[in-house]
């Protein structure tokens, strides 16, 4: 199994306010992660698309946990 597959399935178990948490502080990373990126290169730089991802899935989760889905 892949880690996508992983992390989709970690999620279903959330709460809203946990999805919400989470959100918050991937984005904070986002946020430190491209700040760094600005200054100088990361080792790694697909770490922050693959962050960017893990976002929209989280987004998407909290999304469907709130129309019920």
């Amino acid at each position: 199994m892949s880690k996508k597959n992983d992390f989709a399935k970690s999620l279903t178990g959330l709460t809203w306010i946990e999805l919400t948490a989470k959100i918050q502080e991937d984005e904070m990373r986002m946020k430190k992660l491209t700040f760094a990126h600005a200054i100088a290169p990361l080792e790694n730089p697909q770490s922050i698309r693959i962050l960017r991802k893990d976002l929209a899935r989280l987004k998407t989760q909290l999304r469907k946990t709130q129309i019920g889905a």
